[in-house]
């Protein structure tokens, strides 16, 4: 073969190689998740998609049952399931489900999340300090 026909292969290769891509991620939410556990019967779902490339992570937040309206949601981390920390990111909009939304992360976030150190919190006016949690896994 000649020069050119390789290169041609070989361009023709890299066009038509998939992207990368995004990792996907989930939480179960309940009240017994929560440190302390709440007697919540809210439950909710988290599907999430981490993009490496572009360090962007998207979420669909789903909950129901609550004792309130949600005041507030969030990431928070870096913990592992049975303990707390802080909030890392903010999940804006929440009052009503679903809850959808984005965020790019930096590395030590990106490397929180798929390290299975982050966890979603639900937060009402009855349960302040979070009324339904979940850990983020893959």
């Amino acid at each position: 073969m000649n020069k050119t026909v390789i290169a041609a292969l070989a361009l023709g290769a890299v066009a038509f190689a998939s992207p990368a891509s995004a990792e996907k991620l989930k939480a179960a939410l309940d009240g017994k998740s929560e440190v302390p556990a709440t007697t919540s019967s809210g439950t909710g779902t988290a599907d999430l998609n981490y993009d490496a490339a572009s360090k962007k992570l998207s979420w669909t937040v789903t909950y129901s049952g609550l004792s309130g309206p949600a005041t507030a949601a969030h990431f928070h981390g870096p913990a592992e399931a049975g303990k707390n920390a802080g909030v890392a990111v903010a999940i804006p909009n929440a009052a009503a489900s679903p809850v959808k939304g984005e965020a790019t992360l930096t590395d030590a976030q990106a490397a929180d999340l798929l390290g299975g150190k982050y966890y979603i919190n639900i937060h009402t006016a009855a349960n302040p300090g979070g009324e339904i949690r979940g850990q983020v896994t893959k």
